[in-house]
């Protein structure tokens, strides 16, 4: 009977935490492209971006979060029963708008994890809650408004639930977060969300070829996501080394992306790449385009401009996949839709998450292959992915064997 209950619960407290999350996530959907069309619409706003920078490190300052790690920190507080700065809400809600409104090079996963996650704290704090409710009422509050964002609420479900936090814990959160996840995407599209159009129309036919040329694809997207998140996490590092003023640095810094968007003559590597990405997936891109967005992401994160890397990482795999594909024989689209699939699950060490995002995406048409990308890409994924605390660590062969001895 206790079980009934706990379960009746939680499946209340997903329905409350999914409509929160879903009209939250629908707003900053809204405005997010609301800000991205006036920035297309009035290009010389990419001039404003140093000031925006500079707003963004006072807001931060001002309210003593300089120091907060995004995600990260609120990962790291449920795995460890700390208190979430529930402030990260409404300053990344400003701050990533700022960001897409003057063009930094950064998504919004991180945002919406923020969002959700210190959102759903201070509902916990509301209504009071123990520690094992408020950890799932959290973990939920996540999972809404990625799936509010993206509209992929298997996915927000499975990606959110593969964070290591107490088994007792992943277990209790993954029916509150599924239903909070499901609500939140429905009443986004209610709310006039939109989603992404993405697809492809030819999947490769199976053969022993096929399986060659996506193996070498998935060693040079291991490559690929090795070298992004050693840049991606070593950007602030270097930025603080080489400037240590926070206003300086912002100001240097998006100074710097302003330069390199005037050289490249337009703005296909600003704001988050979702078009770009989907322009790959229709078989079209340019050699050069992943190394750019990695370039121009890594210098936004060393601006301080504020948003997440998910949706940059979507650009960069489409966009070398393309690429490579092309190069392998492969069909392009096809291969930018592996190489997104594949990069997502190398960076985040997320391999059931990554496998149903292609579903969600893309269809089910080419299941075996994100499949088959994902099992490859996982043991050879950097341990020291974007987001900490992951569940699915890369496989080590030789550490195995050890074990075994």
């Amino acid at each position: 009977m206790k079980k009934l209950i706990d379960i009746i619960k939680l499946c209340f407290l997903g329905t409350l935490v999914g409509i929160l999350g879903g009209v939250i996530g629908g707003c900053f959907a809204h405005l997010l492209s609301f800000v991205t069309q006036l920035r297309q619409a009035t290009p010389w706003l990419i001039l404003m971006l140093p000031i925006g920078a500079i707003l963004t490190t006072v807001l931060y300052r001002a309210f003593h979060m300089q120091d907060h790690e995004g995600a990260n920190e609120i990962i790291f507080c449920l795995a460890n029963q700390k208190n979430i700065r529930t402030l990260a809400a409404p300053l990344i809600f400003i701050s990533c708008s700022i960001t897409h409104l003057f063009g930094g090079s950064a998504g919004r996963e991180g945002a919406a994890l923020q969002l959700g996650g210190a959102g759903a704290a201070a509902l916990c704090s509301l209504l009071r809650l123990k520690e094992d409710y408020r950890t799932v009422v959290v973990i939920s509050g996540m999972c809404a408004v990625f799936a509010a964002l993206f509209s992929t609420p298997v996915t927000a479900t499975f990606f959110v639930i593969e964070f290591r936090l107490k088994p007792k814990t992943n277990i209790l959160a993954f029916l509150p977060c599924l239903i909070s996840a499901l609500i939140a995407a429905k009443l986004s599209v209610l709310l006039g969300v939109r989603a992404e159009a993405v697809g492809f129309s030819y999947v490769e036919p199976l053969s022993f070829y096929t399986i060659i040329k996506i193996i070498i694809l998935s060693v040079g997207l291991s490559v690929l996501g090795h070298f992004m998140c050693y840049i991606f996490h070593s950007a602030g590092k270097w930025a603080r080394r080489l400037v240590a003023n926070d206003y300086l640095r912002a100001l240097l810094f998006s100074g710097v992306i302003v330069a390199l968007t005037a050289i490249v003559g337009d703005m296909r590597y600003n704001g988050s790449g979702m078009s770009m990405a989907i322009t790959a997936i229709e078989g079209n891109t340019q050699w050069f385009d992943f190394i750019l967005k990695l370039i121009f992401t890594a210098i936004t994160l060393m601006a301080g401009l504020k948003g997440g890397e998910i949706v940059p990482t979507f650009c960069i795999g489409a966009t070398f996949g393309c690429l490579i594909g092309g190069i392998l024989g492969l069909n392009s689209g096809f291969a930018a839709a592996l190489g997104l699939v594949g990069l997502f699950c190398c960076v985040t060490n997320s391999p059931i998450s990554a496998i149903i995002l292609g579903a969600e995406l893309f269809g089910i048409s080419a299941l075996h292959y994100y499949l088959l990308v994902c099992l490859l890409l996982w043991p050879l994924s950097t341990k020291k992915g974007l987001f900490i605390n992951r569940f699915f660590q890369p496989i080590s062969i030789l550490r195995i064997k050890e074990k075994s001895r």
